[in-house]
């Protein structure tokens, strides 16, 4: 089954932590998101994948190369990101004749229901969520109590919707649909692949292949969402160095290259990649990943948290439920609140509104080389911007960009 791969995306609500690289490539475990999509497909029988790149290009290209999971990937490029619609119709010079799948390259997908989908022609993926007001909702025909219905249309984000069933911008296609992705602009100002999806419905009888497990990966606090999901999968293992008095709990992965020090106590899942160190004394629990060539001190706690390449969080710290982007480094004594007084789920600025985590525990957000002070504490739900920094003993309850 060809496959477009959509990963052109600036990745505007993924800020500040897409402000250098584009969102497909931000690290899930041990791979950039991206690339656990390429494998999903391959694995559920993908032949061939074309990734539609825009932001950032060659960070994807020079990651999936030319064959990723033993599929040949070529490339398209989308020099102005327009719309869906408008990425796929970038890719169509190189789909043969035939039906095609297209899948969002910043979502997670099991890899049985996208089996399922590349068995279903046409068809679009689905999945029951608590708040279909905040994505498109299918209208469906048929009262499966399985999802399975005859799809009808698409409404976008309704106020009243009709179900909990929305789409999961994973789609099989009939060879027509090759030729209709001339479409208009949305209300939006955006060419919408769910336009396609519309005529498909007009056209044929499109099965909804419910989904037993999807992730759009949009927002900092999804990203933590994908690590919990694929941390939680691995399998543990111990290639690099580990002291002897060092306590490895549950499932931990410790990559070659990677030091864990005496004193340590990780409660899996956890994965320490290559060029990490950890320790003395330090604790690691929850889903937490230590990215390649970070480093947490001594007598630090990092709980349920991305650390990306090059972080470092100094002696004394406590890090929870938070992001923190490359070459970060958090001054000694830094403390980081992810929890509400109120119990209240934590709020967060995303492209200057107010919005809920869905989270009670999300600490703060940190772009690339931001610099904190020692002593500094930060609120839950703060974001600091690419290279920002604190001063010692400073309190932020605010978010702050590099001034």
């Amino acid at each position: 089954m060809q496959t477009v791969l959509l990963a052109a995306g600036t990745g505007t609500r993924m800020r500040p932590l897409t402000d250098r690289r584009p969102k497909p490539m931000l690290p899930v475990a041990d791979r950039p998101l991206v690339a656990h999509a390429a494998a999903t497909a391959a694995a559920a029988g993908a032949s061939r994948l074309v990734a539609v790149v825009g932001y950032e290009a060659d960070d994807v290209r020079s990651y999936l190369g030319e064959t990723y999971a033993g599929v040949p990937v070529e490339y398209a490029e989308q020099p102005e990101q327009r719309g869906t619609a408008d990425a796929v119709r970038a890719a169509e010079p190189h789909l043969a004749d035939g039906p095609f799948a297209v899948l969002n390259g910043d979502a997670l997908y099991d890899e049985a229901s996208l089996r399922e989908l590349y068995d279903t022609a046409p068809a679009v993926g689905s999945y029951r969520v608590d708040n279909p007001s905040a994505y498109g909702v299918l209208r469906t025909e048929g009262g499966a109590t399985d999802g399975s219905d005859r799809v009808i249309g698409v409404i976008e984000k309704p106020a009243d919707p009709p179900s909990n069933l929305i789409n999961t911008g994973a789609y099989l296609f009939p060879a027509a649909a090759q030729d209709w992705l001339d479409v208009g602009e949305s209300e939006r100002g955006e060419l919408e692949l769910t336009d396609v999806l519309e005529r498909a419905c007009a056209e044929f009888a499109v099965s909804a292949v419910p989904f037993d497990r999807w992730l759009d990966v949009g927002r900092p606090w999804e990203l933590l969402a994908a690590n919990e999901w694929r941390i939680g999968e691995l399998d543990g293992r111990v290639d690099g160095e580990v002291h002897p008095d060092a306590d490895l709990r549950g499932t931990v992965v410790v990559e070659a290259g990677a030091t864990i020090d005496a004193g340590v106590v990780i409660e899996g899942p956890a994965l320490v990649r290559a060029g990490a160190s950890v320790g003395p004394n330090a604790y690691l629990r929850g889903a937490t990943l230590v990215g390649p060539d970070a480093t947490v001190g001594h007598a630090v706690e990092v709980k349920n948290s991305v650390l990306m390449e090059g972080a470092t969080v100094g002696h004394l710290s406590y890090v929870g439920d938070s992001v923190l982007g490359r070459d970060v480094n958090f001054g000694a004594g830094t403390t980081v609140a992810n929890l509400r007084h109120d119990d209240e789920p934590v709020r967060t600025l995303v492209k200057g509104e107010l919005v809920s985590t869905g989270r009670r525990k999300y600490g703060v957000v940190c772009g690339d080389g931001v610099k904190t002070g020692i002593q500094t504490s930060l609120n839950a739900g703060v974001t600091l911007g690419t290279d920002a920094r604190t001063a010692p003993g400073e309190q932020v309850m605010r978010d702050r960009k590099n001034e």
